[in-house]
């Protein structure tokens, strides 16, 4: 249906975190609907077969692997883009992790490395894309957030990690803005991936079970896919979402905030 509304037909994508998950979900759309797309993953063999994938579907896409907390790997990245298609127009940064914990049993390391996962690389992708994205003045920024940006028991790491996204995402609209770029946030609620299947087998409930019991809390009654995502940010990131900037859209089943 959004390939009748949106064509992104001459773009060019990135896509941190795009081997699995919401971000593998979103690579997939955005190839489909006509950008070339480089996806990153950690393991790069999970991202090149994801680019392979849609390669062989008729788009373009490549695959890298990339710590997105290594300023070198994630400024290489963005050169590469350039230097294979000499522009960058749209960002998505999906990369992130999970170390759930309650505050008196979090370890130094599960504080730091899920905010250097998601804020810290976020930075330093967006710092990266920027400049190429001034020089053209047009550019499309997505980070992605949580309703755990609100507050949520044993994700005291995570959730100020996603709430400081919604505040970086507001402040780079300001910034940016007059150069031509929107920047977004997209803020999930309970989304079924590899993550949430973790989470539901770190407390000890299978996951059709753990999805009941949230989907009877959630108001649509039913837990979200990445494909649900993955369709407001291949909004966002066209020219039909042209005035909209600065905003945190919750994709969460119902009203939040």
């Amino acid at each position: 249906m959004l390939k009748t509304l949106i064509d992104l037909t001459g773009k060019v994508a990135l896509v941190t975190g795009g081997g699995r998950g919401i971000g593998e979900a979103t690579t997939r759309l955005l190839g489909e609907l006509g950008a070339s797309v480089v996806v990153t993953d950690l393991d790069g063999e999970v991202a090149e077969a994801v680019a392979s994938e849609i390669t062989a579907a008729g788009g373009m896409a490549q695959g890298v692997g990339c710590d997105v907390a290594d300023r070198e790997q994630i400024e290489a990245v963005v050169q590469g883009v350039m230097n294979a298609f000499g522009r960058l127009d749209i960002l998505v940064a999906c990369a992130g992790i999970t170390r759930d914990n309650l505050l008196f049993k979090m370890t130094d390391e599960d504080w730091q490395g899920v905010l250097d996962t998601h804020l810290n690389g976020s930075f330093l992708v967006a710092r990266a894309a920027q400049a190429h994205m001034v020089a053209r003045k047009y550019g499309k920024m997505i980070f992605i957030s949580s309703t755990s940006a609100l507050g949520n028991r044993g994700q005291a790491n995570y959730a100020a990690a996603k709430a400081g996204l919604q505040g970086f995402s507001r402040t780079l609209a300001i910034e940016l803005g007059p150069f031509g770029i929107n920047v977004n946030c997209v803020a999930p609620g309970l989304i079924e991936t590899r993550m949430t299947h973790a989470t539901a087998e770190r407390v000890g409930v299978a996951w059709e079970e753990y999805a009941a019991q949230r989907a009877s809390d959630i108001p649509l009654r039913r837990v979200g896919q990445p494909a649900d995502v993955a369709n407001v940010i291949a909004f966002l990131v066209s020219d039909a979402a042209s005035y909209v900037s600065g905003q945190t859209i919750y994709v969460a089943g119902g009203p939040r905030g």
